[in-house]
Protein backbone atom coordinates (compact mmCIF):
# COMPACT_ATOMS: atom_id res chain seq x y z
CA UNK A 1 0.00 0.00 0.00
CA UNK A 2 1.32 3.07 -0.70
CA UNK A 3 2.25 6.03 1.83
CA UNK A 4 3.25 9.25 1.89
CA UNK A 5 1.41 12.28 2.04
CA UNK A 6 0.07 12.34 -1.18
CA UNK A 7 -1.62 9.25 -0.33
CA UNK A 8 -2.81 10.52 2.87
CA UNK A 9 -4.19 13.43 0.84
CA UNK A 10 -5.82 11.05 -1.56
CA UNK A 11 -7.83 9.39 1.19
CA UNK A 12 -9.00 12.25 2.62
CA UNK A 13 -10.30 13.64 -0.80
CA UNK A 14 -11.63 10.15 -1.55
CA UNK A 15 -13.89 10.11 1.96
CA UNK A 16 -15.42 13.44 1.51
CA UNK A 17 -16.21 13.11 -2.28
CA UNK A 18 -16.99 9.59 -2.46
CA UNK A 19 -20.69 9.80 -2.03
CA UNK A 20 -20.61 12.64 -4.59
CA UNK A 21 -18.52 10.53 -6.92
CA UNK A 22 -20.50 7.48 -6.66
CA UNK A 23 -23.96 8.95 -6.40
CA UNK A 24 -22.94 11.60 -9.45
CA UNK A 25 -22.27 7.97 -12.07
CA UNK A 26 -25.30 6.13 -9.87
CA UNK A 27 -28.04 8.83 -10.97
CA UNK A 28 -26.16 9.14 -14.60
CA UNK A 29 -26.60 5.47 -15.14
CA UNK A 30 -28.94 3.74 -12.94
CA UNK A 31 -27.00 1.33 -11.74
CA UNK A 32 -25.19 1.56 -7.78
CA UNK A 33 -23.33 -1.62 -8.34
CA UNK A 34 -20.96 -0.49 -11.85
CA UNK A 35 -21.43 3.22 -10.14
CA UNK A 36 -19.58 1.95 -6.86
CA UNK A 37 -16.76 0.11 -9.75
CA UNK A 38 -16.24 3.21 -12.11
CA UNK A 39 -15.71 5.33 -8.80
CA UNK A 40 -12.66 2.64 -7.74
CA UNK A 41 -11.06 2.88 -11.17
CA UNK A 42 -11.14 6.75 -10.70
CA UNK A 43 -9.34 6.38 -7.09
CA UNK A 44 -7.15 3.94 -8.36
CA UNK A 45 -6.25 6.51 -11.39
CA UNK A 46 -5.62 9.15 -8.38
CA UNK A 47 -3.27 6.71 -6.90
CA UNK A 48 -1.18 6.11 -9.66
CA UNK A 49 -1.11 10.14 -11.39
CA UNK A 50 -1.18 12.25 -8.35
CA UNK A 51 1.91 11.31 -6.68
CA UNK A 52 4.16 12.19 -9.87
CA UNK A 53 1.74 15.39 -10.75
CA UNK A 54 0.46 16.45 -7.19
CA UNK A 55 -2.58 16.99 -5.75
CA UNK A 56 -4.52 18.93 -8.23
CA UNK A 57 -5.77 22.63 -6.84
CA UNK A 58 -9.28 21.55 -6.78
CA UNK A 59 -8.88 17.58 -6.10
CA UNK A 60 -13.30 17.18 -6.07
CA UNK A 61 -13.74 18.37 -9.41
CA UNK A 62 -10.76 16.48 -10.92
CA UNK A 63 -12.29 13.42 -9.34
CA UNK A 64 -15.74 14.39 -10.70
CA UNK A 65 -14.20 14.88 -14.58
CA UNK A 66 -12.72 11.43 -14.37
CA UNK A 67 -16.22 9.91 -13.24
CA UNK A 68 -17.36 11.66 -16.03
CA UNK A 69 -15.21 10.16 -19.15
CA UNK A 70 -15.54 6.63 -17.45
CA UNK A 71 -19.35 6.74 -17.76
CA UNK A 72 -19.15 8.18 -21.41
CA UNK A 73 -16.60 4.81 -22.04
CA UNK A 74 -19.46 3.11 -20.53
CA UNK A 75 -22.05 4.15 -22.80
CA UNK A 76 -19.40 4.43 -25.75
CA UNK A 77 -18.99 0.89 -25.84
CA UNK A 78 -22.53 0.13 -25.71
CA UNK A 79 -23.04 -1.90 -22.37
CA UNK A 80 -25.11 0.46 -20.56
CA UNK A 81 -27.16 1.89 -23.96
CA UNK A 82 -30.07 0.43 -22.96
CA UNK A 83 -30.15 1.56 -19.37
CA UNK A 84 -28.97 5.03 -20.21
CA UNK A 85 -32.10 5.19 -22.61
CA UNK A 86 -34.25 4.34 -20.42
CA UNK A 87 -32.74 7.20 -17.85
CA UNK A 88 -32.82 9.51 -20.29
CA UNK A 89 -36.22 8.78 -21.85
CA UNK A 90 -37.89 11.68 -20.28
CA UNK A 91 -35.93 14.17 -21.98
CA UNK A 92 -34.89 12.58 -25.50
CA UNK A 93 -37.50 11.75 -28.29
CA UNK A 94 -37.69 8.25 -29.17
CA UNK A 95 -34.77 6.07 -31.69
CA UNK A 96 -31.93 8.83 -30.30
CA UNK A 97 -28.81 8.10 -31.80
CA UNK A 98 -25.70 7.17 -29.99
CA UNK A 99 -23.93 10.18 -30.52
CA UNK A 100 -27.89 11.99 -29.14
CA UNK A 101 -27.54 9.99 -26.53
CA UNK A 102 -23.61 10.35 -25.77
CA UNK A 103 -24.22 14.33 -25.47
CA UNK A 104 -27.49 14.13 -23.33
CA UNK A 105 -25.72 11.88 -20.77
CA UNK A 106 -22.80 14.73 -21.08
CA UNK A 107 -24.81 17.82 -20.59
CA UNK A 108 -26.70 15.57 -17.93
CA UNK A 109 -22.98 14.94 -15.96
CA UNK A 110 -22.43 18.57 -15.87
CA UNK A 111 -26.01 19.30 -13.68
CA UNK A 112 -25.68 20.26 -10.47
CA UNK A 113 -27.68 17.39 -8.53
CA UNK A 114 -27.23 18.23 -4.49
CA UNK A 115 -29.56 14.84 -3.67
CA UNK A 116 -27.34 12.50 -5.25
CA UNK A 117 -25.17 11.68 -2.33
CA UNK A 118 -28.67 11.81 -0.27
CA UNK A 119 -30.02 9.23 -2.92
CA UNK A 120 -26.99 7.19 -2.41
CA UNK A 121 -27.35 6.96 1.60
CA UNK A 122 -30.94 5.53 0.96
CA UNK A 123 -30.02 3.25 -1.37
CA UNK A 124 -27.22 2.10 0.84
CA UNK A 125 -29.98 2.03 3.88
CA UNK A 126 -32.10 0.13 1.88
CA UNK A 127 -34.37 -2.14 4.30
CA UNK A 128 -34.08 -5.04 1.86
CA UNK A 129 -30.75 -5.48 2.91
CA UNK A 130 -29.81 -6.59 6.39
CA UNK A 131 -27.82 -4.06 9.09
CA UNK A 132 -24.40 -5.59 8.92
CA UNK A 133 -24.82 -4.88 4.70
CA UNK A 134 -25.86 -1.84 5.07
CA UNK A 135 -23.42 -0.46 7.58
CA UNK A 136 -21.01 -2.12 5.23
CA UNK A 137 -22.00 -0.52 1.95
CA UNK A 138 -23.01 2.95 3.48
CA UNK A 139 -18.85 2.89 4.65
CA UNK A 140 -17.46 1.53 1.18
CA UNK A 141 -19.59 4.24 -1.16
CA UNK A 142 -20.91 7.11 1.25
CA UNK A 143 -17.70 6.98 3.70
CA UNK A 144 -15.47 5.99 1.02
CA UNK A 145 -13.86 3.45 2.70
CA UNK A 146 -11.87 0.94 1.95
CA UNK A 147 -12.81 -2.85 2.46
CA UNK A 148 -9.36 -3.46 4.42
CA UNK A 149 -10.78 0.25 6.77
CA UNK A 150 -14.30 -1.50 7.18
CA UNK A 151 -12.82 -5.30 8.00
CA UNK A 152 -10.04 -3.22 10.40
CA UNK A 153 -12.73 -1.29 12.23
CA UNK A 154 -15.09 -4.10 12.74
CA UNK A 155 -12.48 -6.72 13.67
CA UNK A 156 -13.53 -8.47 10.87
CA UNK A 157 -11.50 -10.38 7.76
CA UNK A 158 -10.96 -8.70 4.48
CA UNK A 159 -12.51 -11.10 2.51
CA UNK A 160 -15.76 -11.61 4.95
CA UNK A 161 -16.56 -7.82 4.11
CA UNK A 162 -15.70 -7.52 0.66
CA UNK A 163 -18.37 -10.80 0.33
CA UNK A 164 -20.86 -8.57 2.16
CA UNK A 165 -20.42 -5.75 -0.30
CA UNK A 166 -20.59 -7.67 -3.06
CA UNK A 167 -23.92 -9.60 -2.12
CA UNK A 168 -25.54 -6.06 -0.88
CA UNK A 169 -25.17 -4.55 -4.01
CA UNK A 170 -26.30 -7.88 -5.75
CA UNK A 171 -29.19 -7.49 -3.45
CA UNK A 172 -30.04 -4.01 -4.40
CA UNK A 173 -29.98 -4.65 -8.48
CA UNK A 174 -32.11 -8.06 -8.30
CA UNK A 175 -34.41 -5.75 -5.67
CA UNK A 176 -34.45 -2.88 -8.79
CA UNK A 177 -34.41 -0.94 -5.72
CA UNK A 178 -34.80 2.56 -7.53
CA UNK A 179 -32.06 5.49 -7.30
CA UNK A 180 -33.93 8.24 -5.47
CA UNK A 181 -35.06 10.21 -2.47
CA UNK A 182 -38.79 8.63 -1.50
CA UNK A 183 -41.76 10.87 -0.85
CA UNK A 184 -44.00 11.15 1.26
CA UNK A 185 -45.16 8.54 4.85
CA UNK A 186 -42.07 6.12 2.89
CA UNK A 187 -39.68 9.06 3.85
CA UNK A 188 -39.87 8.57 7.48
CA UNK A 189 -39.85 4.76 7.35
CA UNK A 190 -36.54 4.74 4.91
CA UNK A 191 -34.69 7.84 6.76
CA UNK A 192 -35.32 5.57 10.24
CA UNK A 193 -32.99 2.92 7.81
CA UNK A 194 -30.48 5.60 7.22
CA UNK A 195 -30.35 6.82 11.02
CA UNK A 196 -30.20 3.45 12.21
CA UNK A 197 -26.81 2.86 9.73
CA UNK A 198 -24.99 5.71 11.04
CA UNK A 199 -25.51 5.24 14.65
CA UNK A 200 -24.79 1.78 14.33
CA UNK A 201 -21.22 2.92 12.92
CA UNK A 202 -20.96 5.22 15.99
CA UNK A 203 -21.63 3.49 19.12
CA UNK A 204 -19.56 0.80 17.57
CA UNK A 205 -16.88 2.99 17.73
CA UNK A 206 -17.75 5.22 20.76
CA UNK A 207 -18.23 1.67 22.85
CA UNK A 208 -16.65 -1.04 21.10
CA UNK A 209 -18.44 -4.53 21.86
CA UNK A 210 -15.86 -6.29 21.47
CA UNK A 211 -11.50 -6.51 21.83
CA UNK A 212 -9.19 -4.74 23.88
CA UNK A 213 -10.55 -1.18 23.35
CA UNK A 214 -12.99 1.29 24.85
CA UNK A 215 -13.10 2.82 21.75
CA UNK A 216 -12.11 2.78 18.06
CA UNK A 217 -11.83 6.87 16.97
CA UNK A 218 -11.72 6.24 13.05
CA UNK A 219 -14.85 4.71 13.02
CA UNK A 220 -16.16 7.78 15.42
CA UNK A 221 -14.64 10.08 12.83
CA UNK A 222 -16.37 8.24 10.01
CA UNK A 223 -20.38 8.84 11.93
CA UNK A 224 -19.66 12.52 12.55
CA UNK A 225 -18.88 12.92 8.95
CA UNK A 226 -21.45 11.29 7.66
CA UNK A 227 -23.93 12.66 10.43
CA UNK A 228 -22.70 16.09 9.08
CA UNK A 229 -23.27 15.27 5.34
CA UNK A 230 -26.72 13.68 6.60
CA UNK A 231 -28.17 16.98 8.42
CA UNK A 232 -27.01 18.99 5.04
CA UNK A 233 -28.47 16.91 2.55
CA UNK A 234 -31.34 16.85 4.58
CA UNK A 235 -32.19 20.14 6.06
CA UNK A 236 -35.62 19.80 6.72
CA UNK A 237 -35.64 16.67 9.11
CA UNK A 238 -35.34 17.55 12.52
CA UNK A 239 -34.25 13.93 13.52
CA UNK A 240 -31.15 14.20 11.19
CA UNK A 241 -30.08 17.27 13.32
CA UNK A 242 -30.78 15.07 16.13
CA UNK A 243 -28.67 12.44 15.26
CA UNK A 244 -25.47 14.48 14.41
CA UNK A 245 -26.18 16.58 17.85
CA UNK A 246 -26.22 13.41 19.54
CA UNK A 247 -22.83 12.02 18.36
CA UNK A 248 -21.12 15.34 18.69
CA UNK A 249 -22.28 15.83 22.44
CA UNK A 250 -21.36 12.33 22.65
CA UNK A 251 -17.62 12.58 21.36
CA UNK A 252 -17.15 15.95 23.23
CA UNK A 253 -16.31 13.65 26.13
CA UNK A 254 -14.13 11.40 24.25
CA UNK A 255 -10.95 12.72 26.07
CA UNK A 256 -11.83 12.11 29.09
CA UNK A 257 -13.94 8.55 29.00
CA UNK A 258 -10.37 6.64 29.24
CA UNK A 259 -7.62 6.70 31.88
CA UNK A 260 -3.72 6.83 30.89
CA UNK A 261 -3.92 2.95 30.96
CA UNK A 262 -7.21 3.24 28.49
CA UNK A 263 -9.75 2.11 31.30
CA UNK A 264 -13.25 3.44 31.28
CA UNK A 265 -13.69 6.29 33.56
CA UNK A 266 -17.44 6.84 34.84
CA UNK A 267 -19.51 10.11 33.69
CA UNK A 268 -19.24 11.60 37.13
CA UNK A 269 -15.69 11.04 37.65
CA UNK A 270 -14.58 12.83 34.00
CA UNK A 271 -12.51 15.35 34.17
CA UNK A 272 -14.87 18.11 32.46
CA UNK A 273 -11.92 20.74 32.01
CA UNK A 274 -10.89 18.09 28.87
CA UNK A 275 -14.46 17.88 27.35
CA UNK A 276 -14.11 19.12 23.80
CA UNK A 277 -16.03 22.46 23.56
CA UNK A 278 -16.35 23.07 20.13
CA UNK A 279 -17.82 19.99 19.79
CA UNK A 280 -20.35 21.06 22.46
CA UNK A 281 -20.85 23.98 20.68
CA UNK A 282 -21.60 22.32 17.35
CA UNK A 283 -23.96 19.87 19.01
CA UNK A 284 -25.59 22.48 20.83
CA UNK A 285 -26.17 24.26 17.82
CA UNK A 286 -27.64 21.01 15.94
CA UNK A 287 -30.13 20.80 18.81
CA UNK A 288 -31.23 24.26 18.50
CA UNK A 289 -31.81 23.21 14.75
CA UNK A 290 -34.11 20.07 15.86
CA UNK A 291 -35.49 21.99 18.47
CA UNK A 292 -36.61 24.93 15.88
CA UNK A 293 -37.98 22.01 13.05
CA UNK A 294 -39.75 19.45 15.42
CA UNK A 295 -43.68 19.27 16.32
CA UNK A 296 -42.53 16.39 18.44
CA UNK A 297 -39.42 15.33 19.57
CA UNK A 298 -38.19 12.05 17.86
CA UNK A 299 -35.65 8.92 19.53
CA UNK A 300 -32.33 10.80 18.65
CA UNK A 301 -33.48 14.37 19.28
CA UNK A 302 -34.16 13.26 22.62
CA UNK A 303 -31.17 11.37 23.09
CA UNK A 304 -29.08 14.75 22.10
CA UNK A 305 -31.42 16.55 24.46
CA UNK A 306 -30.09 14.05 27.45
CA UNK A 307 -26.66 14.63 26.50
CA UNK A 308 -27.10 18.46 26.27
CA UNK A 309 -27.96 18.41 30.42
CA UNK A 310 -25.11 16.95 30.88
CA UNK A 311 -22.54 19.30 28.56
CA UNK A 312 -24.11 22.17 30.02
CA UNK A 313 -23.34 21.05 33.61
CA UNK A 314 -20.08 22.33 34.49
CA UNK A 315 -19.87 20.00 37.38
CA UNK A 316 -20.93 15.87 38.29
CA UNK A 317 -22.90 17.97 41.24
CA UNK A 318 -24.55 20.54 39.20
CA UNK A 319 -26.58 18.05 36.61
CA UNK A 320 -30.13 18.28 36.14
CA UNK A 321 -31.12 14.71 37.14
CA UNK A 322 -34.80 15.49 37.59
CA UNK A 323 -34.71 16.67 33.91
CA UNK A 324 -33.10 13.92 32.92
CA UNK A 325 -35.14 10.80 34.32
CA UNK A 326 -38.33 12.86 32.53
CA UNK A 327 -36.56 13.15 29.46
CA UNK A 328 -35.66 9.22 29.56
CA UNK A 329 -39.65 8.78 30.46
CA UNK A 330 -40.60 10.65 27.34
CA UNK A 331 -38.12 8.38 24.97
CA UNK A 332 -39.44 4.99 26.79
CA UNK A 333 -42.82 6.22 26.07
CA UNK A 334 -41.75 6.60 22.70
CA UNK A 335 -39.59 3.74 22.39
CA UNK A 336 -40.26 1.32 25.16
CA UNK A 337 -37.10 -0.47 25.61
CA UNK A 338 -35.36 -2.41 28.08
CA UNK A 339 -32.16 -0.23 27.50
CA UNK A 340 -34.23 2.79 28.04
CA UNK A 341 -35.95 1.58 30.93
CA UNK A 342 -32.48 0.62 32.60
CA UNK A 343 -31.03 4.33 31.52
CA UNK A 344 -34.09 5.43 33.41
CA UNK A 345 -33.64 4.00 36.50
CA UNK A 346 -30.35 5.38 36.94
CA UNK A 347 -31.58 8.39 36.06
CA UNK A 348 -34.15 7.98 38.78
CA UNK A 349 -31.87 6.92 41.38
CA UNK A 350 -29.45 10.11 40.98
CA UNK A 351 -33.09 12.39 41.24
CA UNK A 352 -34.56 9.87 43.82
CA UNK A 353 -31.67 7.56 45.59
CA UNK A 354 -30.41 4.14 44.87
CA UNK A 355 -33.23 2.55 46.58
CA UNK A 356 -36.16 3.91 44.05
CA UNK A 357 -33.69 3.35 40.92
CA UNK A 358 -33.28 -0.42 42.24
CA UNK A 359 -36.53 -1.06 42.38
CA UNK A 360 -37.20 0.24 38.79
CA UNK A 361 -34.17 -2.15 37.83
CA UNK A 362 -35.70 -4.99 39.77
CA UNK A 363 -38.41 -4.90 37.37
CA UNK A 364 -36.32 -5.55 34.31
CA UNK A 365 -34.88 -8.87 35.69
CA UNK A 366 -36.92 -10.83 34.18
CA UNK A 367 -36.68 -9.64 30.67
CA UNK A 368 -35.53 -12.02 28.29
CA UNK A 369 -34.29 -9.29 26.22
CA UNK A 370 -31.74 -7.90 28.63
CA UNK A 371 -30.29 -11.50 29.46
CA UNK A 372 -27.01 -11.50 28.14
CA UNK A 373 -26.92 -7.44 28.74
CA UNK A 374 -23.90 -6.50 31.35
CA UNK A 375 -25.30 -3.34 31.87
CA UNK A 376 -28.19 -4.91 33.55
CA UNK A 377 -26.09 -6.61 36.76
CA UNK A 378 -23.20 -3.40 36.51
CA UNK A 379 -26.21 -1.18 36.90
CA UNK A 380 -27.83 -3.53 39.65
CA UNK A 381 -24.61 -3.20 41.46
CA UNK A 382 -23.42 -0.38 41.26
CA UNK A 383 -27.07 0.77 43.30
CA UNK A 384 -26.54 -2.24 45.45
CA UNK A 385 -22.95 -1.00 46.96
CA UNK A 386 -24.48 2.56 47.27
CA UNK A 387 -27.12 0.91 49.65
CA UNK A 388 -23.92 -0.53 51.63
CA UNK A 389 -25.02 -4.68 50.54
CA UNK A 390 -21.80 -5.03 49.28
CA UNK A 391 -21.29 -8.77 48.91
CA UNK A 392 -24.44 -8.84 46.65
CA UNK A 393 -22.62 -5.54 44.53
CA UNK A 394 -19.51 -7.61 44.45
CA UNK A 395 -21.63 -11.01 42.66
CA UNK A 396 -23.48 -8.52 40.48
CA UNK A 397 -19.96 -6.70 39.47
CA UNK A 398 -18.81 -10.34 38.66
CA UNK A 399 -21.81 -11.65 36.96
CA UNK A 400 -21.52 -8.55 34.71
CA UNK A 401 -17.66 -8.89 33.87
CA UNK A 402 -18.96 -12.50 32.42
CA UNK A 403 -21.26 -11.10 30.13
CA UNK A 404 -19.05 -8.26 28.85
CA UNK A 405 -17.50 -8.97 24.95
CA UNK A 406 -15.01 -6.21 25.48
CA UNK A 407 -11.67 -6.68 27.30
CA UNK A 408 -11.53 -3.26 29.09
CA UNK A 409 -14.73 -3.05 30.76
CA UNK A 410 -14.41 -6.68 31.59
CA UNK A 411 -11.24 -6.07 33.59
CA UNK A 412 -12.64 -2.63 35.14
CA UNK A 413 -15.65 -4.75 36.36
CA UNK A 414 -13.44 -7.44 38.40
CA UNK A 415 -11.90 -4.51 39.84
CA UNK A 416 -15.00 -3.02 40.42
CA UNK A 417 -15.83 -6.54 42.03
CA UNK A 418 -12.29 -6.64 44.00
CA UNK A 419 -12.64 -3.02 45.36
CA UNK A 420 -16.75 -3.06 46.14
CA UNK A 421 -17.14 -1.30 49.60
CA UNK A 422 -14.24 0.98 49.98
CA UNK A 423 -14.20 4.16 49.11
CA UNK A 424 -13.40 5.50 46.07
Amino acid sequence: MQTGPTHEAITKVWKSEAARVVGGLARLLGDVSLAEELAQDVLVTALEQWPKSGVPQNPGAWLMTAAKHRALNVVRRGKMAERADEQLAHALPAHVSREALEAALEARMDETVTDDSLRLFFAACHPVLPREARVALTLRMVGGLTTEEIARAFLSNEPAIAQRIVRAKRALAEAQVPFEVPRGEELSDRLASVLEVVYLVFNEGYSASSGDALVRPALVDDALRLGRLLAALAPREPEAHGLSALMLLQTSRAAARTDANGDPVLLEEQDRATWDRGLIVEGLVALGHADLLAARRGPYHLQATLAACHARAQTAAETDWAQIAALYGELHALNPSPVIALNRALAVSRAEGPAAGLALLDRLAGDARLAGYHFLPAARAELLERLGRVDEARAEFLRAAALAGNERQRARLEQRAATAGRAR
